[in-house]
């Protein structure tokens, strides 16, 4: 899976199609019609409300790919402007850990396996802690086999 360029309707369409779920069950379920189904395999993004009405009717957690591209992608923090805005309290749910997949620890462990990032690079950019990563090393060493 390619977390960098997210077509969700694509996405949503594979999983239809693998669950074999009926397009009136679908239609039902998501109070439109079959051409405004059709319309959304064609989205590249779509709101979170029916986003999160697929997930439901797919039992798949679609933003979880979202996720993957921000511990992926996102560019590293500034530390001073994390250390400045430490201090002031949120409204938001602060989440202490990140939701790692098998798809991006396999991602990570083959950059290391080819040689492509060294372990310190991979703590830096897609700020992993270290015990984390070390775990995954010792976890997974004998699954390559």
């Amino acid at each position: 899976m390619n977390f960098k360029i997210i077509h969700i309707g694509i996405l949503i369409k594979e999983l239809v199609q693998e669950r074999e779920i009926e397009l009136y069950r679908i239609c039902n379920f998501m109070k439109c019609t079959e051409q405004e189904i059709s319309e959304m395999y064609n989205m590249e993004n779509m709101s979170t409300d029916v986003l999160l009405r697929w997930s439901k009717l797919l039992e798949y957690d679609f933003f979880r790919l979202y996720s993957q591209h921000l511990i992926l992608y996102a560019p590293v923090r500034n530390t001073s402007y994390k250390k400045f805005h430490e201090n002031i309290p949120s409204s938001l749910p602060q989440f202490r850990k990140n939701v790692y997949t098998k798809e991006v620890i396999d991602y990570i462990l083959n950059k290391i396996k080819t040689g492509e990032m060294k372990k310190t690079e991979i703590i830096e950019r897609y700020n992993i802690p270290k015990t984390t990563l070390y775990k995954w090393i010792s976890k997974y060493k004998n699954l390559d086999k």
